[in-house]
């Protein structure tokens, strides 16, 4: 509010009123900027002095770590890939790093199991992630929820081949960022993946300097590094026909998420018969299936000679029983 005076000149003078000036200066000493990171608050209690601080983020830092665009761009891919890429006779299907509930949406209603692991170090789902896992399942009225507190590194819980799909949706940096070992999240969905089974992943292109692709492609032992790297061994000192290390993931398919400012990698692995079988092993079971092959054919070559002997049999007595009537 401003009120109008004359000067001696004639000409008018404006000042501001007091309860405007009093709220101009109040807005200068206590500046709000609603993009900076909060600062700790320190609340008193008697004699105790408790100092709480709060994470600072920037203005764009989702809940999964990751800036707007990259968030929704893989979020979209994500769901394209799960939708798409889940085959229609899969039953059951397990998440690494189950956070949220978007899970329950992206896969198709042909999934009847839905099995959770956590990427927290304490291997339990938080409360949020339970409470909006049954919202959307209540919504979506498909799989059925089995809540599983396990660490995606560690799948305890769930038995050797007995899943169809595994998804690994940005779940593979926040593990390193809780301790877990993303290395050992993949070998564990080798394990429980079925031969011909999928591991369907959005991840960060690189994770602490190592690529996540490289590692899926180049998998060779279920076991560990140290028996990876006997598995190697092994292979160079194979007699006879050279064979290649038997991969875990026998076919991978893959390209680049774009439109991202931070790089991301998306893919299908598919589950080789020979999973993790070394080149020895794996030279025995050929083996083994060539003589059951062989076995084979001479059992079928010994019915088809019984069933010409029995015809001309039949025939030599049919001639026999005509001979006689003629007589």
């Amino acid at each position: 509010m401003t009120t109008d005076t004359r000067s001696s000149s004639g000409r008018p003078k404006r000042f501001l009123s007091a309860a405007l000036v009093a709220l101009l200066q109040f807005s200068s000493q206590h500046a709000v900027n609603a993009f900076a990171p909060a600062a700790p608050h320190t609340r008193t209690f008697g004699t105790t002095k408790n100092v709480v601080a709060t994470t600072a983020r920037t203005p764009t830092h989702l809940h999964m770590g990751l800036d707007a665009v990259t968030y929704l761009r893989t979020e979209w891919i994500s769901a394209a890939l799960c939708t798409n890429q889940t085959p229609r006779a899969a039953d059951v299907c397990l998440q690494l790093g189950t956070e949220d509930g978007r899970a329950v949406t992206f896969v198709p209603k042909t999934i009847r199991t839905l099995i959770t692991s956590s990427a927290e170090a304490d291997g339990k789902l938080t409360v949020a992630a339970r409470r909006q896992l049954k919202q959307q399942a209540d919504r979506r009225q498909a799989a059925i929820i089995e809540y599983v507190d396990q660490r995606a590194d560690d799948l305890s819980e769930v038995e050797d081949e007995s899943v169809d799909v595994v998804i690994s949706l940005q779940a593979a940096d926040r593990m390193r960022e809780n301790g877990l070992d993303w290395k050992r999240s993949v070998r564990e969905s080798g394990r429980v993946l079925k031969p011909g089974g999928r591991l369907l992943f959005v991840e960060k292109t690189e994770i602490e300097g190592e690529e996540y692709l490289a590692y899926v492609e180049n998998l060779v032992s279920l076991s560990g590094e140290e028996e990876e790297e006997k598995a190697e061994e092994a292979s160079e000192e194979t007699e006879g026909e050279e064979l290649e290390p038997a991969y875990v993931f026998e076919e991978v398919a893959f390209d680049d998420v774009d439109f991202v400012i931070v790089p991301h990698v998306a893919g299908i692995a598919i589950k080789s018969e020979d999973a993790g079988l070394t080149p020895a092993e794996r030279a025995a079971k050929a083996k083994m299936e060539e003589e059951a092959r062989m076995a084979e054919l001479s059992l079928s070559a010994f019915e088809r000679g019984s069933k010409k002997r029995r015809k001309k049999l039949k025939k030599k007595k049919k001639q026999a029983g005509g001979a006689a009537t003629s007589d």
